[in-house]
């Protein structure tokens, strides 16, 4: 257990006071809490401070005032507990990699490490600890023949991708978001009780939680569905410079009548000349197709003929694969870095922004925006069970998004460009983003619809009138 020393050796006995606008929490108080946690507890000059803080996003600097690593439920209740009582607003972060405006004098628990997962075969279900990553969930549950709603990458943390809503490039088409496959949420509210809620205990608690993220309370664990499902035919296609074009405009026809089973996105991406990109990718632009399909191999490679026409690829990865290789489709990055990222629903995709696209496609080449993404939406992502969560999406047949990596000067200026390419996609927009593909400006206004926002700020003034859980996420404030 670590032990916060304080800024100041009169600061000693004091709960808490003001030094330059920040808070500064007494050696005494600190200790307490301490006392009180399993994990560890850190303080701004502790040494630790940073690697506890540090997120996958590195150009995230968060500032928290206090750090608690929790080792379980019991070290976040007391962690809420402390902060409420002393109006500290609260954070939580498992991986950190989705972007939110930095934020000083708040309190911020780490549930990284908190990653119990246990498969109930019977059931079809994982319970999931808040730390759990994908590769985490996918190993155990293909020991049983089972597969998650999971993402692209599997660094990426269970919770947060799961109460963000959700968006499979595996299952979602067939099977929905993964928000609405929740089965039951274990979460310490402001008032620092550990609650268990479903759709028949606390329900509307239960709906808000599953897109409403972070911002009702800390969620220790989950319990979500799991599938029947051990390989897929799929993978990606990296096409040289001079075939983008073509890629671009063959995408609307190969996701046009596609079925359920199979989805696509293509990824137009400047790769770095630097030593950690392979050889055949270094220092190059290229469109990357990624593919999955849960139906035969053979009607996968009929539905994806337009992108075999075009040409060869510098590297082909489609093919039958077992579930437990799904990072070889999206190949996401495994190691931190600094980034900005930002997206946008499209309600369709006619010929005009198809042409949008394309012109996005010819000033990307070579540019600042390392990657730009049009992703297919639609099939069982469009449904709306009886308990929906509130997931903003359904409407929206494709989602764009794009990112730029590197130092700041160069993050501003491929950022004011992507900008530029998402605004001319506006006329076809749903006027929302995806939440977990938001931006770091992004507000609750922007991934919730209308309605839901209201509903939301309702619960909000039920569970937590003061806000106090109003850092890292969308914050949905009580007024």
């Amino acid at each position: 257990m670590t032990v916060g020393q304080g800024r100041f050796s009169d600061e000693k006995h004091s709960t808490m006071t003001e030094y330059q606008g920040r808070i500064v929490l007494g050696e005494d108080t600190v200790a307490e809490l301490a006392d009180r946690i399993e994990g560890s507890v850190f303080a701004p000059d502790d040494a630790g401070y940073g690697e506890a803080v540090a997120g996958f996003n590195l150009r995230s600097q968060q500032r928290p005032c206090l750090v608690v690593t929790a080792a379980g439920a019991a070290d976040v209740r007391a962690a809420v507990a402390f902060a409420a009582a002393r109006d500290i607003p609260v954070g939580v972060m498992a991986t950190g990699h989705q972007p939110f405006p930095a934020t000083d004098d708040f309190l911020l628990v780490t549930t990284r490490a908190m990653r119990t997962v246990e498969i109930d075969t019977e059931r079809g279900v994982a319970r999931v600890g808040a730390g759990a990553v994908w590769s985490d969930v996918v190993e155990p549950a293909q020991e049983e023949g089972l597969a998650p709603l999971n993402g692209s990458s599997p660094l990426v943390g269970v919770v947060g991708f799961t109460l963000g809503g959700g968006l499979s490039p595996f299952l979602g088409r067939s099977y929905g978001w993964a928000a609405d496959h929740v089965v039951a949420i274990e979460v310490v509210t402001p008032d620092g009780e550990l609650r268990r809620v479903t759709a028949e205990v606390e329900p509307e608690l239960f709906w808000g939680l599953r897109g409403g993220r972070s911002n009702f309370g800390i969620v220790t664990e989950l319990e979500i569905g799991l599938f029947p499902v051990t390989s897929f035919y799929g993978g990606g296609i990296y096409f040289p410079a001079e075939h983008v074009e073509a890629v671009v405009r063959a995408f609307p026809e190969v996701v046009r009548d596609a079925p359920d089973a199979f989805t696509c996105s293509v990824a137009l991406l400047n790769f770095p000349p630097v030593p950690e990109i392979p050889e055949p990718l270094r220092g190059r632009f290229l469109a990357h197709v990624r593919v999955t399909h849960l139906g035969s191999d053979e009607d996968a490679e009929k539905l994806i003929a337009p992108f075999r026409a075009i040409g060869e690829g510098v590297i082909d990865t489609i093919g039958r694969h077992p579930y437990g290789a799904f990072a070889l489709v999206h190949t996401d990055p495994a190691d931190p870095f600094p980034y900005e990222e930002q997206g946008a629903l499209l309600a369709e995709l006619p010929a005009q922004a198809v042409e949008s696209l394309v012109e996005s496609a010819q000033l990307a080449a070579g540019g600042l925006v390392t990657v730009l993404e049009i992703r297919q939406l639609g099939g069982a992502l469009a449904d709306r069970p009886a308990a929906a969560s509130p997931v903003a999406a359904r409407d929206a047949g494709f989602n764009v998004w794009g990112a730029t990596v590197g130092p700041p000067e160069v993050v501003d200026a491929g950022m004011a460009m992507l900008g530029g390419m998402v605004e001319r996609l506006r006329p076809w927009s749903t006027g929302l983003a995806y939440t977990n593909f938001a931006g770091r400006d992004d507000r609750a206004e922007d991934v919730f619809t209308a309605d839901d926002l209201e509903r939301l700020r309702a619960l909000k003034r039920h569970y937590d009138p003061r806000n106090l859980f109003r850092v890292s996420n969308h914050n949905v404030a009580p007024q």
